[in-house]
């Protein structure tokens, strides 16, 4: 079930898109797809929504969004570098004017000291723009990381939009 304000920020940063013209894309591992259901739980998401990638294992990443595997094997899935390519592949790999990324460790295992469970890496690529990248640390469990990506996720969109760094 999606929550009521996760709906409310879909549909404004929908209503952004369509005032800008800009169509979006996603490329999701740790949410597996949670940010696109999110977008496309509201009716004419259609004319922004233009597709989203779900990735979650290391070789969809390779295959659907071209990130190339010594990216994966010098730096791991969760990085920045491999964030700017999932982003900057669903942009070549797409119709869309914007893309958002995350990859991370929604938990509750699989952190390590250097990339704690709850770090989630975003990045964002558009047309005519640089690609963007962010992370941040979520505490809370597995829902909670997941539902606070989605969150980022649409603020990192929104300032996309509007022109916002």
């Amino acid at each position: 079930m999606v929550d009521a304000q996760l709906i409310h920020d879909s549909a404004e940063l929908l209503e952004l898109c369509r005032r800008a013209n800009l169509k979006i894309a996603t490329a999701e591992s740790c949410t597996g797809g949670l940010i696109i259901s999110c977008l496309t739980e509201i009716a004419g998401s259609s004319d922004v929504v233009e597709r989203g990638f779900v990735t979650y294992s290391n070789e969809a990443k390779m295959e659907m969004l071209g990130v190339p595997r010594m990216l994966i094997t010098l730096h791991g899935a969760v990085s920045e570098q491999v964030a700017r390519a999932m982003a900057e592949g669903a942009l070549a790999r797409s119709l869309a004017d914007l893309t958002i990324s995350v990859t991370g460790i929604a938990g509750p295992g699989g952190g390590t000291k250097d990339k704690p469970t709850g770090l989630v890496h975003f990045a964002s690529a558009g047309r005519g723009r640089p690609t963007i990248a962010h992370h941040e640390v979520f505490p809370g469990d597995r829902a909670a990381v997941r539902d606070a990506t989605v969150q980022t996720a649409f603020t990192i969109l929104r300032h996309a939009v509007q022109g916002k760094s």
